[in-house]
């Protein structure tokens, strides 16, 4: 794991070892200080010399300000290596995250991945920044200062001694009984972020059925559960941290009875005993330190362990066996004996497909819910990959393409429309970012967008807001169409993506894309009959197996399911 999370600081290890450097040299001018003080005492106060005074105090006035001059560069490169750090690690699992395929998302969830990205790295953070500063300080401190008090008074260091077994053991406990009572905090975190992105995606539906009083009790039951896992893994550190505290105290107090009576019996001087006592507090101060360190590392430990889950994730679908120069030649698809799961089991949800289009074929595929019409789609890009049979894709395996050659050559407008934050013209960039303002108006007008764009003030300047919040229904799955269209592909699928457009609208589309996709093989998912009735041929899903293929009048006169379903809609229509 260490190892792992110790790449992520990369071009920071300057700022990292100057971090260690100026805290060594801090550390270095903090000792020296107590030492001066019992000349000031010794030579100067007890004698009445004050000329000694003013010089021994000049001196630690003078190492206290270069003192903390290195502390605060020390502070500075280590915000530097800390923030740096945390960028390159979160770069690493986000770009990791990038090449999951479906399969790898739907393990994790969302909500754990966006805890990860934020709350676990944050974490980190703080941890590194207290090893390359406060890990070398209190170690360095405590090191330095025992061996100054040792040089005092060799027999009153002896105090420390007795302390060091139960600190080493309320330790132990910390390290111990810490680490799995955090590991289960943070997944009491991902279910509370599952929630709360549900919650925001789904906030119309929330507000449309009066259900925002549930989904707070909901929350409130989510969050209460991150505060009893919280609260309990906090008590590991109520209890260590009072403990250190009686370690600190006691050892102080037993110094100051032994070392008064050293300073009575004249084998120890006032001087000597300040100085001793300012060691002592350096030196519990250092240990104080230790243990915050102790318990930020039990809390990253868990933090650490999550992240590297990520990143040793290794994406299901991959480009092992492709050919990079290998390009899609035509939008011809064809799937021989495909069998899939998405739970990689002997529970197929599509199962012993077989058929083939033809390039600049247009096919319609129906079924009622849950016949895996998406599901089956799905495997041409290869979001997913199938566990028996083949698909094929301009006469070659899927397989035998990188993924970004092959998604390049394949349009996919899925039944959730997605746009992002950003300008129209932002958006449908995604299709083509080198797309002119000619192509652009001209996939708009295919995807009947082009009029109610040009409808608003600022045109395809307009902002969308998070998510495509500015625009109707109907109005967003037209502008998927069109950036998808403005990729050019040899393969366009439209899985249920005009069902919130009107007939009428829905016709224009199909008219503008056969006559401008004339090579471009199109595959429509629909429910409504009118929208696939033109196509070449239509495949009709039953329980994830094929139950026909024909035209719409070859399987109006032999299959029940489409007829059944074509007559049900005319009665609708009439």
């Amino acid at each position: 794991m260490i190892k792992k999370l110790a790449t992520g600081i990369g071009e920071y290890k300057r700022p990292s070892l100057l971090a260690a450097l100026f805290v060594t040299l801090e550390v270095g001018l903090e000792v020296v200080i107590p030492y001066l003080m019992s000349f000031i005492v010794d030579r100067g106060i007890r004698p009445g010399n004050t000329d000694n005074v003013i010089i021994y105090g000049c001196i630690m006035i003078a190492c206290a300000m270069v003192s903390l001059f290195f502390g605060v560069l020390s502070a500075r490169f280590a915000a530097k290596a800390s923030a740096g750090f945390a960028k390159n690690i979160r770069s690493r699992v986000f770009g990791k995250v990038q090449d999951f395929s479906f399969y790898n998302v739907d393990k994790f969830s969302t909500g754990s991945l966006i805890t990860r990205l934020t709350t676990d790295i944050n974490f980190i953070q703080m941890a590194y920044m207290l090893l390359i500063r406060v890990a070398v300080r209190a170690p360095l401190m405590f090191t330095v200062g025992v061996i100054m008090a040792m040089t005092l008074n060799a027999r009153l260091a002896l105090t420390f001694v007795a302390v060091v077994p139960v600190l080493t053991v309320a330790m132990f406990i910390l390290i111990r009984f810490g680490f799995p009572l955090f590991e289960r905090m943070f997944k009491k975190f991902d279910a509370m972020n599952n929630r709360v992105q549900e919650n925001l995606v789904a906030i119309r539906v929330v507000k449309s059925f009066v259900r925002e009083s549930h989904e707070t009790a909901e929350f409130r039951k989510a969050s209460s559960a991150v505060q009893r896992a919280q609260l309990k893994a906090e008590k590991v550190v109520v209890f260590g941290l009072p403990l250190f505290m009686f370690c600190m105290y006691g050892c102080l107090l037993a110094i100051l009875w032994f070392g008064g009576k050293f300073v009575i019996s004249d084998t120890m001087s006032e001087g000597q005993l300040s100085s001793f006592i300012a060691y002592v507090q350096q030196i519990l101060m250092s240990i104080m330190l230790i243990a915050m360190i102790l318990i930020n590392l039990v809390i990253s430990r868990a933090s650490g362990k999550r992240i590297v889950e990520v990143l040793d994730e290794e994406p299901d679908i991959a480009d092992t066996d492709a050919d990079p120069e290998k390009r899609v030649r035509d939008g011809s698809v064809e799937f021989r004996e495909v069998s899939f799961s998405y739970s990689k089991s002997d529970n197929y949800v599509l199962n012993g497909i077989s058929f083939k289009i033809n390039a600049g074929e247009t096919v319609g595929i129906i079924g009622g819910t849950g016949s895996a019409k998406t599901s089956l789609v799905q495997l041409i890009p290869r979001l997913y990959d199938v566990q028996k049979g083949e698909v094929l894709v301009g006469g070659a395996s899927v397989k035998s393409y990188t993924l970004k050659n092959l998604r390049d050559a394949v349009a996919m407008v899925l039944q959730k429309n997605v746009l992002f934050t950003g300008t129209i013209r932002e958006n449908l960039q995604w299709g083509d970012e080198n797309a002119t303002e000619a192509e652009i108006a001209a996939a708009c007008e295919i995807a009947q967008a082009d009029e109610f764009i040009r409808s608003f003030p600022s045109g395809y300047d307009t902002d969308l807001g998070q998510g495509g919040v500015n625009v109707s229904g109907g109005q967003k799955q037209r502008l998927c169409i069109a950036r998808a269209l403005l990729k050019k592909p040899r393969i366009m699928i439209l899985d249920d993506s005009t069902s919130a457009v009107d007939t009428a609208t829905d016709a224009k589309i199909r008219e503008g894309m056969r006559k401008k996709l004339s090579n471009t093989t199109v595959i429509i998912i629909a429910q409504r009959i009118n929208s696939v009735k033109e196509a070449d041929k239509i495949i009709v899903l039953n329980n994830g197996k094929i139950d026909a293929i024909g035209t719409h009048q070859e399987l109006l006169a032999a299959n029940s399911i489409y007829r059944e379903v074509y007559h049900s809609q005319q009665k609708g229509g009439e």
